[in-house]
Parts: structure tokens; C-alpha cells; sequence
């Protein structure tokens, strides 16, 4: 269990704000991180980190991480961190910059598997595309197999194809090493995939806390519209089926036939539109 109440004053483009957050985390969550650029989601993972101080207290499993008597160290903090760029250490090879962590060589070697590096253990980061310097990042921050991994919109600059397969090996790695996880990420789908909690934050505050479908969920009106839309799941409700589908930086649900959802699969890139009141799906 994680328990967060702390409060820091922030100065940002829109003038100084409070950033207040008081909130419990379940042990294994994975939690995303919501909101608009400024409302102080990065500032909350380096607190939680130990790289900025604020007021109040953070305990983890009774531990206490900040209190009014002291704030641990960030090496002292059983975190992974994984940021946006990498922060790969260029004069060392993929295999040194995990043993640099943790000199465990078959946790690393274990990592490397996961994560379909091994071949590449020798190289250096510069020889490397940006996912795989991703995945190398992923695999040093599980290194100490943290209580509790934080990443800071680690996929934004990768493409589709390559962000939902690193989707893929960090909810792997998430379940692997039974860690708490909580993600920075401006991606609707990205956070409906990933995450079982979402808490959208505005101008330091707690704005919205729930399911990624009660939160993200958004329904358009009437009007006609046709759009390609990737579908993220398909679930049944008493006797109707229903889509979820990502369409831009929205999430919306369609109900379809019992046919079409014997011929639809999640991952399914479908176009999405209306006439009048009839939404029309077609692959």
C-alpha cells in the first residue's frame, strides 16, 4: 500500500499553483497518470522518486519515504525510473548499463530474454533504434526489482507498431516482478491497455479517480462523422455486445451484432460512422 498526502507550490507558464495529492495505492496497481501538460503529473513521479522534495508524508508498505523529520534518499527507495529519454549511459554496453544497477548477471541475462534483447548485450546504445533503447531502459529499471516503477511518458516518441509491443513487455514485466506502477501518458488507448486505475490531474489537484472506461469513455453526438479507429476490446453486456474503440484521443463504445463480433478482434483497425442515429462499423 502506498499512501501519498503532500503539497509543493509550482511555478508554471500559467503562474504558481499548489500541487496537492492525497491518495492510496494498492499494492501491484497499475495507475496512469491524466492531464493536461503542466498539472503537475511529472513533478508527483520525482517526488515519489526522491529527486524533489514537498511537504507532507510518503509511506510505502509502513516505510516512511517523506515526513516532517526526514525524506529518504532516492538510492535508498526500492524505484524503477524510466524516462522519456532513455538516460542510457553511451560508454557502457546494453549488459553494463544493467549490471551498473544491480550486479545480479542472471536477473539481467532474464530481462534481456523478456524483452528479445539477448543478442544485442554487447552493443552499445547509439547502434540501437529508439525501441529497443526503450526496452533496455525497462529492463534497467526492473533491475532492483523496485516496490515501485515510475515512467514518464516512456512511448510517446515511438511509433504505433512499436509502442504496442513495448505495451506489451511493460504490462509483462508489471505481472513478471508483481510491482506497482505508475505511468505518466497523454494516450488514451495507451492507458486503457495498461493501466486498472486513472487519475487525472488539474492544476496540481485530483480531478478525476476511476476505471480507465469510466474515465476515458466519450461519446459523440449525433452528427454524421466517419473515422479509423483501433478497437481495444469487445465485451458483452447482457444480451448486446459492445466495441471499445480508440479513435484519435478519444475513446468511444459502439454497439455491434452478435455477428460482427464473432469476425471483429481486439486490435482491429475499423472505420467508424453514422447516419442520423445508426453508427456503422466496417473493417
Amino acid at each position: 500500500m502506498i499512501n501519498i498526502d503532500i503539497k509543493k507550490r509550482l511555478h508554471g507558464s500559467n503562474g504558481t499553483m499548489d500541487l496537492m495529492v492525497d491518495l492510496q495505492i494498492e499494492k501491484n496497481d497499475f495507475v496512469a497518470l491524466a492531464g493536461v501538460s503542466g498539472s503537475g503529473k511529472t513533478t508527483l513521479l520525482r517526488i515519489l522518486a526522491g529527486l524533489e522534495t514537498a511537504d507532507g508524508e510518503i509511506h510505502i508498505d509502513g516505510e516512511a519515504w517523506l515526513d516532517e523529520n526526514h525524506c529518504l534518499v532516492p538510492q535508498k527507495r526500492k524505484i524503477g525510473f524510466v524516462f522519456q529519454d532513455y538516460a542510457l549511459f553511451p560508454n557502457m554496453s546494453i549488459e553494463d548499463n544493467l549490471l551498473f544497477v544491480n550486479k545480479d548477471k542472471e536477473l539481467a541475462k532474464y530481462l534481456l530474454e523478456l524483452t528479445e534483447l539477448t543478442e544485442l548485450g554487447k552493443r552499445y546504445p547509439n547502434s540501437l533504434s529508439g525501441g529497443q533503447k526503450q526496452r533496455v531502459s525497462l529492463c534497467r529499471a526492473m533491475m532492483n526489482r523496485p516496490k515501485l516503477l515510475l515512467m514518464d511518458e516512456p512511448l510517446s516518441a515511438l511509433d504505433p507498431a512499436m509502442r504496442i509491443k513495448l505495451q506489451n513487455e511493460i504490462l509483462l514485466l508489471h505481472k513478471e516482478f508483481n510491482t506497482t506502477t505508475i505511468m505518466v501518458s497523454h494516450d488514451p488507448s495507451e492507458i486503457y491497455r495498461l493501466a486498472n486505475r486513472v487519475i487525472v490531474l488539474k492544476e496540481g489537484l485530483i480531478l478525476n479517480d476511476g476505471n480507465p472506461r469510466e474515465i476515458l469513455l466519450k461519446t459523440n453526438g449525433s452528427q454524421k462523422f466517419s473515422f479509423e479507429g483501433e478497437i481495444l476490446n469487445i465485451i458483452k453486456v447482457d444480451v448486446i455486445y459492445i466495441a471499445i474503440i480508440s479513435i484519435g484521443q478519444q475513446i468511444v463504445e459502439i454497439v455491434i451484432s452478435e455477428e460482427e463480433s464473432h469476425h471483429l478482434k481486439i486490435g482491429d483497425t475499423v472505420n467508424v460512422g453514422t447516419k442520423a442515429f445508426s453508427p456503422i462499423i466496417s473493417k
